[in-house]
C-alpha cells in the first residue's frame, strides 16, 4: 500500500516550470584545443573548468538530495527533479569533452585525481554545509552563463562544436540557477552561513580555476605563448568580464537576494532559437516546435 501511494504521488507531482533536460549531441574531437577566440588564455580556462564539471556537477546533486527528503512543496520538489536531470547531463558531456581531450601533452587526470580526493572530504561535512557550496558554485555558473550568452561578439569566434557545449550548459545553469538556494532556504534559511560559505568558496574557485588553467597553459607552452595578441586579448576579456560581473556578484550578499532576481529571459530565449535554427539541435527544436 505504500509503494502505490508513492507511486500515485509521484505521478501527481506537477512538472518543473522552466527547467528542460536536453540531451547534447556534439563531436568534442572537433573542437580545437585554442578554440575560445583563438585565446590559449580563455581556452585553458574554460577547459580548466570543464575538467571540474563531472565531479562538480555530481556534488551539486548529491548535496541537494542529501536534504530532499525535507522539502515539502511539491512544486520545489518538480524543480530538484528537473535539475538532477540536467546536472546529470551535464557530467556526461563534459566528461565527453575532457575524454576526447586527454593527451600526453594535456593531461587532466593528476587534477582531477586531486579533485576527487578534495570531493570525498567535502561530502563528509555537515548537509546544511554542501548545500551552501553548492548554492554559491550555482551563483557562479549562473553568472558566467549569462556572460556568455550576452557576448555572442566572442562567441562567434567558437567552433560548432563548442557553442552547442557551452552555450547549452549557459542556458541550463540559467534555468536551474534558484533550485539549490530555494531548497537551502526551505530547509535552513541560514543567510549567514550561506554568505560565509560565498567568501570561502570564492576564494577556493578563483585558486582552483587559476591553479589548472595554469598548468594547462603550461603543458600547451609550446603552442600558448606564441600566440601573444590571443593572450592578451585572453587577459582582455578576464578583466572586463570581472569587472562586470561583480555587482550581480556582490548581489549575493543582499539580504532579500533571490536568484531569479537577474533576469536572462530575453538572452536565453535569442540562444535557444539560435540553436535550434543554426546549429540545428534536435532538443531546441522539439522544444521551440513541438510536434
Amino acid at each position: 500500500m505504500t509503494q502505490v501511494a508513492t507511486e500515485k504521488s509521484y505521478l501527481n507531482r506537477p512538472k518543473a516550470t522552466g527547467i528542460t533536460v536536453r540531451k547534447l549531441q556534439f563531436n568534442p574531437k572537433a573542437i580545437r584545443r585554442h578554440y575560445f577566440a583563438n585565446s590559449p588564455v580563455m581556452s585553458h580556462m574554460l577547459t580548466a573548468l570543464s575538467s571540474t564539471f563531472p565531479i562538480g556537477e555530481q556534488f551539486f546533486v548529491h548535496s541537494v538530495r542529501n536534504v530532499r527528503d525535507k522539502v515539502k512543496d511539491e512544486k520545489l520538489q518538480a524543480q530538484i527533479t528537473a535539475f538532477i536531470g540536467q546536472e546529470a547531463m551535464h557530467s556526461k558531456a563534459h566528461a565527453e569533452f575532457n575524454d576526447a581531450w586527454r593527451s600526453d601533452d594535456y593531461n587532466l587526470d593528476r587534477f582531477q585525481v586531486w579533485l576527487a580526493r578534495k570531493n570525498e572530504y567535502v561530502k563528509n561535512l555537515h548537509p546544511k554545509i554542501q548545500l551552501a557550496i553548492t548554492c554559491a558554485f550555482e551563483h557562479f555558473t549562473a553568472l558566467l552563463g549569462g556572460y556568455i550568452l550576452r557576448h555572442p561578439e566572442v562567441l562567434a569566434t567558437l567552433d560548432d562544436d563548442a557553442v552547442k557545449l557551452w552555450v547549452w550548459h549557459a542556458i541550463e545553469e540559467i534555468e536551474h540557477r534558484a533550485v539549490a538556494f530555494d531548497v537551502y532556504q526551505a530547509v535552513y534559511g541560514d543567510d549567514k552561513i550561506r554568505r560565509m560559505i560565498m567568501r570561502s568558496v570564492t576564494t577556493g574557485f578563483a585558486s582552483l580555476t587559476f591553479y589548472s588553467a595554469t598548468r594547462l597553459f603550461l603543458q600547451d607552452k609550446a603552442k600558448s605563448l606564441p600566440k601573444v595578441g590571443g593572450n592578451i586579448f585572453g587577459l582582455y576579456l578576464l578583466g572586463k568580464m570581472f569587472i562586470q560581473l561583480l555587482p550581480e556578484y556582490l548581489s549575493y550578499f543582499k539580504a532579500d537576494f533571490h536568484p531569479s532576481d537577474i533576469d536572462y529571459t530575453k538572452i536565453v530565449n535569442y540562444w535557444k532559437e539560435r540553436l535550434a535554427e543554426d546549429y540545428h539541435m534536435k532538443s531546441f527544436q522539439h522544444e521551440l516546435k513541438p510536434v
